[in-house]
């Protein structure tokens, strides 16, 4: 399940990337917005967290939309270092907005599938799981079709390959960057939420680790490639399981660092 939620928040920023050829090092403080939005609906209403990631996925568009519009967009294509600054500003604003919105324990939600197990012949394997996994298929699969089916799509796809043929051609490519930081953060907010269903703690801190993690997918899976970012976190979710099993669990978050290291 851990290789699901770090392909939809390495996929996130991969399309950013292509689109924008912006780096945000803030992208995983949207997950963890995206955990809280789900955390927040779920303890108000009761309604399954699996049906609330739609919401988180809305609010996370609109969010990612305005910080587009009102951080990105003024630097844009001046420079890396600018970019690099602008996204270390972010992670500070959104986490101390976070945490006093909802304060900076560790918290957890538990699954209405909690204990609830499927056997698959010789393995017994948590009903969570299965439906994360199935989820992330139906995401990923709705962002293809999306890419390849709609005019819209296409003309993200033109921009992440040409930006100024893209607008030469008629393209309206600051829209086409509104959307695609939008939709970056849409999946890192799917991740957010099955990070939360998955029974993992979470407090407005969180994110840095999981970006890491999500950078050293897409170098490890090409920059700007979303295929690579779905192999590249299939490989790292079974990597961190193998080391965890393996070497013990204080390997699990260093295996990040340790595969971006063979791989540079």
């Amino acid at each position: 399940y851990a290789g699901c939620i770090y392909i939809l928040l390495a996929t996130g920023l991969n399309l950013i990337f292509g689109v924008m050829k912006v780096v945000n090092f803030a992208h995983g403080e949207f997950l963890m917005i995206g955990a809280y939005v789900t955390a927040t609906v779920f303890l108000l209403t009761g309604i399954n967290p699996y049906i609330i990631i739609l919401l988180s996925m809305l609010a996370l568009i609109a969010i990612g939309a305005v910080v587009e519009r009102l951080c990105f967009r003024p630097i844009l294509g001046t420079g890396k270092l600018n970019e690099i600054f602008l996204s270390i500003r972010l992670i500070y604003i959104i986490q101390n907005g976070a945490a006093v919105i909802w304060g900076d324990e560790w918290q957890s939600v538990k699954s209405p599938y909690e204990g609830i197990t499927v056997p698959l012949g010789p393995l017994t394997i948590p009903l969570d799981y299965i439906i994360i996994m199935v989820v992330t298929a139906a995401i990923l699969a709705g962002l293809y079709l999306f890419l390849q089916e709609t005019k819209t799509g296409r003309e993200m796809r033109a921009t992440s390959q040409n930006r100024k043929g893209a607008m030469l051609v008629g393209i309206n490519v600051e829209r086409i960057d509104v959307l695609s930081f939008g939709i970056g953060c849409a999946l890192a907010a799917a991740a957010g939420t099955l990070w939360v269903v998955s029974g993992q703690v979470f407090n407005p801190y969180m994110g840095s680790i999981p970006a890491v993690k999500a950078f050293a997918i897409i170098i490890l899976g090409g920059l700007g490639s979303i295929p690579g970012a779905i192999v590249g976190g299939l490989l790292y979710g079974i990597a961190e399981n193998g080391a965890a099993y393996f070497l013990g669990g204080v390997w699990k978050d260093a295996i990040s660092f340790v595969i971006l290291i063979i791989v540079l």
